[in-house]
């Protein structure tokens, strides 16, 4: 009685969605082939590719990228044989895939890794249908080529052509350095982008106060997206030429954004866009001018060919840098209109009206901010604003999703984070600080999250659908992703109905998890699970994502001297130190190292411990601007001064000001005090910074820096002590 229910639910939902957006019936095909297993064996390798301007290392599978598009059909088991053939560990999630825990491939929390040159299997019943995809857990490996479809077929399918559509960017940076100059504050991505924010293009657009409003408030100049890519794709391809249709055929995309950190665009020069399901879920048919899709959601939607012509899908990454195209159809190209530079000052403006000076988000009165339904980037948009742009309110379910009758469990969560550290948290901790979340079989789970960051959050959960409550009531559409934009607040629920097992829930923003953004839910009284032999090593090694400290470098050689400074950081800790060498030998030498922890969800407070170690000798009858000699005198406190000898241990913080000012107080083992105020690379033009330091001691420097590579810039300063300079500095 159940599998004939089952059927006949199967035929109503293919029923029920087998319209286009103009209320027309679908021609439909049911499969002849009962279910059965399909094995795939997925061969893992090191290779090259040329996408950008360097031949770089990529993973391929099967020798290709995107990885090869895996098809089941629903009642289908699959069986796939992971061939691990490169030097390193690696792993396999099946995004949006309801399975058995233990097959979920996240390393360390559902299995261990794929070591090196040796063969996982996987094995789980295929239970759903829709558009899907898979790719690598392990470290940063999904940004360079692990990424596929994952398609599954209903047993009775529209009969219509139907092309998977994998979208992902190309960076020739070795994504660890992406994520590396992230955590360091590089500004080389804007540049490259063209997507600065400096006091000079600041006065060019009307926009000083604009800027001065912005560093006000202790933030940096915004970007949508972080990362400079060299090039977007397709299916692999800049342009992909599907030249196969004619007037009047329609075709079926399914569209998964397999990029590691970038939303995307997607228009039609054909007409109207109609969008049928999400994250695998039919939706009720809504025509749209363009979308949005959010890193790690799939979309299915259908075009029409209108004429025998050539019509671009465009997909323009939300920066709009640059864009891939997908051409259908043969004959004169029908090109979509290319979406103009944002207008990042209107955005910045809009920004400072949002958040309060202790860096919160400003809930607005009178305005419900959710679902999509009001696009706060909207100001940076040059293009008219009277196209259909999808969002979440619109999307309704082909079928009721209303959970059944059961306790409820509610969490709350605010979606935290620093841009200028990057660092990225729920509830201002990382998953390694915190515990997992406890929730048992049987119960529905109702999650409210509220955005009190600048960037836009995908959040996914593993193993499970929610329902994102839009207002469409029982209809409420099922997704696995949730975009989140800063200021909203949305809720999601979802019914626990695991047998057991942990279950990840993270932003797919590639690098905001791999700082920490997520939470693990835990299944109460869940059996141990064989692949995790042992549960402590497990969980260290998860944790050690969010701990990983990251190198930093900034070496000046000038003149008069060399100053620089060695930096080793994570999400909260922070060791450096800093040295200055008068090439002169009576300038003498200082270094000063500082080891603490960042405090606050800000993280403006950075107590410290450390030393200091200085050995000069000048001649006294120089005087600086105060009009103190150099040789040692009292400092504005009225301590003697130790500027030509100290050997000294510290106690200090520094603290963020207004205009990212750094205030830096200290107390040495011989009770002398001294006060900083710093700032470096304050933004004058496009590539030219400014920089100053003023301290108790008397002293002072000022100098400016031109950027010309990532790595190194033309600098000159003077310094009170050492006098002026002018050379390189490398920077990493």
């Amino acid at each position: 009685m159940k599998i004939i229910l089952t059927a006949f639910l199967l035929i109503l939902s293919a029923a029920a969605s087998a319209q286009d957006g103009k209320g027309k019936a679908m021609p439909r095909i049911s499969s002849s082939v009962p279910p059965r297993t399909v094995r795939y064996d997925l061969y893992v390798a090191d290779t090259t590719v040329t996408y950008g301007k360097k031949i770089k290392r990529a993973i391929a599978v099967n020798g290709q990228i995107p990885m090869p598009t895996l098809t089941f059909t629903e009642g289908d088991t699959a069986l796939i044989y992971v061939h691990n053939k490169l030097n390193e560990e690696t792993s396999m999630h099946w995004h949006g895939l309801f399975l058995p825990n233990q097959m979920d491939g996240v390393p360390f929390l559902t299995q261990m890794p794929i070591q090196p040159h040796s063969t996982y299997i996987y094995k789980f019943p295929i239970i759903q249908h829709g558009t899907h995809w898979y790719h690598s857990h392990s470290e940063l490996q999904e940004q360079i080529g692990m990424y596929g479809a994952f398609i599954i077929n209903k047993r009775t399918e529209w009969d219509i052509p139907t092309i998977p559509v994998v979208i992902s960017e190309w960076t020739d940076m070795k994504p660890e350095e992406v994520h590396r100059s992230l955590k360091n504050a590089n500004d080389w991505f804007a540049i490259k982008k063209g997507t600065t924010q400096s006091y000079v293009e600041a006065i060019k657009t009307g926009h000083f106060k604009t800027k001065v409003n912005n560093e006000w408030k202790r933030m940096n100049a915004m970007d949508v997206s972080d990362v400079y890519y060299d090039t977007f794709l397709i299916n692999g391809k800049n342009q992909n030429v599907q030249p196969q249709f004619k007037a009047g055929d329609k075709v079926r995309l399914r569209i998964a954004n397999g990029g590691a950190s970038d939303y995307f665009w997607l228009t039609y020069s054909g007409g109207k866009i109609t969008v049928v399901a999400t994250d695998g879920n039919d939706v009720e048919p809504v025509e749209v001018d363009r979308l949005m899709i959010a890193v790690s959601e799939t979309y299915d939607v259908v075009l029409t060919i209108p004429k025998n012509k050539r019509y671009e899908f465009l997909v323009t990454p939300e920066d709009r840098t640059k864009s891939a195209s997908l051409w259908l159809g043969s004959g004169e190209k029908v090109f979509a209109q290319k979406l103009p530079k944002l207008k990042y000052f209107a955005g910045m403006k809009m920004m400072n009206d949002m958040m309060d000076m202790s860096g919160n988000m400003m809930e607005m009165e009178g305005m419900k901010m959710q679902n999509q339904t009001m696009d706060m980037n909207a100001v940076m948009y040059p293009e008219s604003l009277d196209l259909v742009t999808l969002n979440y309110g619109m999307l309704r379910s082909s079928n009721k999703t209303t959970l059944p009758d059961a306790p409820w469990k509610e969490l709350k969560f605010d979606l935290t984070g620093n841009m200028n550290r990057y660092v990225w948290t729920l509830d201002n901790k990382t998953v390694s600080e915190s515990d997992r979340i406890l929730i048992k079989k049987g119960e529905n789970i109702r999650v409210i999250l509220f955005n009190n960051s600048m960037m836009r959050h995908p959040m996914h959960l593993h193993g499970h659908d929610f329902r994102v409550l839009n207002g469409q009531g029982e209809y409420a559409p099922m997704k696995n992703v949730i975009d989140i934009m800063p200021m909203e607040r949305d809720t999601i629920e979802f019914a626990a109905t695991e047998p057991g097992g942990d279950w990840f829930f993270h932003c797919h923003i590639l690098y905001h998890m791999m700082s920490g953004m997520g939470r693990v839910f835990s299944y109460e009284n869940s059996t141990p699970n064989p692949e995790i032999p042992d549960p402590e090593l497990a969980q260290r090694k998860l944790f050690n994502d969010d701990r990983e400290f990251h190198p930093m470098a900034r070496i000046g050689i000038e003149t008069n001297g060399s100053d620089g400074e060695l930096m080793f950081a994570n999400t909260r800790y922070r060791f450096s130190t800093e040295w200055r060498i008068g090439f002169d030998k009576t300038m003498g030498y200082e270094i000063e190292s500082h080891f603490g922890r960042f405090i606050g969800r800000n993280q403006w407070l950075f107590p410290y411990v450390g030393w200091d170690f200085r050995k000069r000798t000048i001649d006294p009858l120089d005087k600086n601007i105060f009009g103190q000699s150099l040789a040692p005198g009292n400092n504005v406190f009225g301590q003697k001064n130790s500027k030509n000898f100290r050997q000294v241990f510290h106690l200090g913080f520094q603290y963020t000001l207004p205009m990212l000012v750094f205030a830096d107080a200290s107390v040495d083992h011989k009770g002398n005090v001294r006060f900083q105020l710093m700032r470096e690379d304050i933004p004058i033009s496009k590539r030219l910074r400014f920089q100053f330091m003023l301290n108790t001691d008397k002293e002072y420097m000022a100098g400016f820096r031109y950027i010309a590579t990532k790595y190194l810039g033309l600098s000159t300063h003077y310094d009170s002590d050492m006098g002026y300079g002018a050379g390189l500095t490398f920077s990493y």
